[in-house]
């Protein structure tokens, strides 16, 4: 029976790695003029929360001047994204979702800021009853417990559950929660998201078989 479907925001719901790696292109030129490739950012950026990113990207500075530049950095992607939109046949998932009282939930590494922007520019900030972020947990993904808390907030179980990520760290985490995981082949391989945990990868919501999953797990 599945009674849950919880998601991830940034490349999940809503195609935005371009943007980010754009906004991190501008900050780490602005700061001490480094270039960054989009191999670099797939490989060391995509789909990280900023506490630990930073302290990476910028060793030498205070935990101060780390979070300034985050906030700087979250400014420029807004700033890049006044209008976005839902990957295909998300809404349609969604609708369906509704219309058999599957509980919904947004579980991101994204800031709040991020995450209420990005909802807003879809047009989806009412769709969700939950919006769970990095900032606000005592751990983010790749540990489990975003999507943890993100089943108990929906008062249901792993195995009654799916997990929507694209990105590594999220589909680690979403597959240690015990939740069957379907990954969004936007911003990584297949192969990397299927050896990450990934148990579906597709490019799209209206993707035949992962309807075909929600038939055999509605039962």
């Amino acid at each position: 029976m599945l009674t849950a479907l919880l998601f991830d925001l940034d490349g999940t719901l809503t195609d935005t790695d371009t943007l980010h790696l754009q906004a991190f292109r501008q900050l780490l030129h602005e700061q001490d003029g480094r270039e960054l490739t989009q191999a670099q950012f797939d490989e060391q950026i995509s789909g990280q929360a900023n506490g630990e990113l930073f302290a990476r990207l910028f060793p030498d500075q205070s935990p101060a001047q780390r979070q300034a530049l985050a906030e700087r950095k979250e400014a420029l992607f807004r700033e890049l994204a006044p209008e976005l939109q839902p990957l295909p046949g998300l809404l349609r998932l969604l609708d369906y979702a509704k219309t058999e009282a599957i509980g919904m939930c947004v579980v991101t590494n994204a800031p709040r800021l991020n995450a209420e922007h990005m909802l807003g520019a879809m047009g989806l900030t009412q769709r969700f009853t939950h919006v769970l972020v990095a900032d606000e947990l005592a751990r983010a993904k790749p540990d489990p417990l975003p999507y943890l808390t993100g089943l108990e907030r929906l008062q249901a179980n792993a195995e009654h559950a799916l997990a929507f990520e694209d990105s590594l760290p999220g589909v680690t985490a979403a597959s240690a929660a015990g939740i069957f995981t379907v990954a969004i082949a936007t911003t990584q391989t297949a192969e990397r998201l299927q050896q990450a945990g990934a148990q579906l990868v597709i490019d799209d919501f209206n993707d035949p078989r992962l309807w075909h999953l929600i038939e055999q797990l509605r039962g």
